[in-house]
């Protein structure tokens, strides 16, 4: 079992900046593909992008390229979303997952869930 909690949300001004981080504990971090969803009000959980076991590969959705990158220190058992010049429309809850299988980009692939960790940003 493998047990999730997400930290750094918060208040940021439009084009600012956050760091989110991601701790994994009960498993075998190395074992895991992980991956950062995101839910606004009134709407789906969507994916922000993943990363596979090692780190080499990672995925994002066009509305974040080139503005997130998503990281992880396997020694620290820690994924991490570095949000860069962020926009109102990124306010949302941020979820970090991860999946046994391969890294995935559906959001029913992905088998343990943090609690999430709000992101505001105001105009």
């Amino acid at each position: 079992q493998v047990q999730l909690v997400e930290s750094g949300g918060g208040l940021v001004q439009a084009g600012g900046s956050l760091r989110l981080s991601c701790a994994a504990s009960g498993g075998t971090f190395s074992n895991v593909a992980m991956a950062w969803f995101r839910q606004a009000p009134g709407k789906d959980r969507m994916l922000v992008g993943n990363i596979n076991r090692s780190g080499y590969s990672t995925y994002y959705v066009d509305s974040v390229k080139g503005r997130f990158t998503i990281s992880r220190d396997n020694a620290k058992n820690t994924v991490y979303l570095q949000m860069n010049n962020l926009k109102p429309e990124d306010t949302a809850v941020y979820y970090c997952a991860a999946t046994r299988g391969p890294y995935s980009t559906y959001v029913g692939n992905y088998d343990y869930w943090g609690q999430g960790t709000q992101v505001t940003v105001s105009s």
